[in-house]
């Protein structure tokens, strides 16, 4: 059982599960709400939770033990979560759930092609083939 839990992808599978749950909820949610402040209250649960997971596990590190280039790119990636958490929540106050959520994991393509461009990574051509069929699974449960 600890090989389960030390595998990328049981996490990678419980991370689109709840990411599942996360479409459904802020839809529900979202109803009679601003989507920027309800993605404001969804931060707030989110470090609440955070600090509570870090602090009762032991797993805070001094601030400056974190290398300069390190701040840098989380907080660029912090940046960039913000932004996609407040398209994604304005995308889900006007579209339905089920349209919204297979657009937004065009991410996947996108990160397929940037960890190409950008981190050295390489992809076989079946590889390739899963992210072309990606794109056109969004593209066609977002067709209208």
């Amino acid at each position: 059982m600890r090989a389960v839990f030390n595998s990328w992808q049981f996490w990678a599978l419980l991370s689109a599960g709840f990411a599942a749950l996360t479409a459904i909820f802020a839809k529900i949610g979202i109803t009679n709400i601003n989507s920027d402040f309800a993605t404001l209250i969804r931060t707030v649960v989110i470090l609440l939770v955070l600090a509570a997971i870090v602090g009762t596990t032991g797993q805070f590190q001094p601030l400056d033990s974190i290398a300069s280039k390190t701040w840098l790119f989380l907080v660029l990636s912090g940046l960039a979560t913000g932004a996609s958490w407040l398209a994604y929540f304005r995308a889900l106050k006007i579209g339905q759930a089920a349209q919204v959520a297979p657009v937004d994991k065009l991410s996947v393509v996108l990160v397929a092609v940037f960890g190409v461009m950008f981190l050295g990574e390489k992809l076989s051509l079946p590889n390739w083939l899963g992210v072309a069929l990606i794109m056109s699974g969004a593209v066609l449960v977002a067709w209208r």
